[in-house]
């Protein structure tokens, strides 16, 4: 078997927001098999004009790997373009057990995630000296649940920068137990479709983050950043740069 398949994460959506190793190996696919739902279009087009494209969205897990490996017993460079990041419920495990229980070479290409997008579209950081020093990207429970050990009411009760994916359809429930943990005040970065041409974020306060949502009808490709830090003090820095800060490149006072 002398085919190969690369696991692409794609990022949040623009095509510029890519890696250039991910862009390198879509440039060079054979056979493309993309996330075409939530993919920008734009960047399967970057494939070569006799790749083969195949579309995901109505395919199982199942006759996606079928189709794989497939391709790579045929001698294919195989691209598998996930949005977002490979490390992020793109069930990067599964399609690995079942590629390397075939002996199938498979490199795996990280990707750019909507909360680092979302940031950078706000100009802020999520980690504030003295505020918050902890980033934790989770999801509402949903139809597949979550470990009990790290159910929202856990994970809330930290105050830290909670990033939520997959999480609008029950934004109601999540509002709710985050209230229980957050000040009403707190901000919330709703994030949709971030990066795309019609993407949309706008900051609330905790309180309002059910409403909003609901009256924008957002049910997926959403994301929420519920931060202290996106409503941090000018006074606030970092210690790094401080000049009385010493350290191995720096003296100091």
């Amino acid at each position: 078997m002398s085919g190969k398949v690369w696991i692409v994460g794609a990022g949040p959506g623009a095509p510029d927001l890519l890696t250039l190793r991910a862009a390198r190996a879509i440039e060079q696919a054979e056979v493309l098999i993309w996330t075409d739902s939530l993919v920008n279009p734009q960047l399967a087009a970057m494939a070569p004009a006799h790749c083969e494209r195949i579309r995901t969205s109505a395919l199982t897990l199942e006759e996606v790997m079928a189709v794989m490996l497939d391709r790579v017993a045929a001698g294919q460079r195989v691209v598998r373009l996930h949005d977002g990041d490979t490390c992020l419920y793109s069930a990067l495990h599964e399609q690995l057990c079942r590629l390397l229980d075939a002996d199938v070479e498979v490199e795996v290409v990280p990707g750019l995630s909507a909360y680092q997008a979302t940031a950078a579209a706000l100009q802020a950081e999520l980690t504030i000296p003295g505020l918050v020093q902890t980033i934790i990207l989770s999801r509402a429970g949903g139809r597949t649940g979550v470990p009990e050990r790290e159910e929202l009411q856990h994970l809330a009760s930290l105050q830290a920068s909670l990033c939520l994916y997959l999480s609008a359809r029950h934004v109601e429930e999540v509002q709710a137990e985050l209230l229980r943990h957050y000040p009403a005040e707190t901000p919330v970065a709703i994030g949709y479709r971030v990066s795309w041409p019609d993407q949309w974020i706008q900051v609330v306060p905790l309180s309002e983050m059910a409403r909003i949502s609901q009256e924008r009808d957002l049910i997926r490709t959403t994301l929420y950043v519920v931060s202290p830090a996106l409503a941090a003090p000018g006074a606030a820095r970092s210690r790094l740069y401080s000049a009385s800060h010493h350290h191995l490149f720096r003296g100091g006072a």
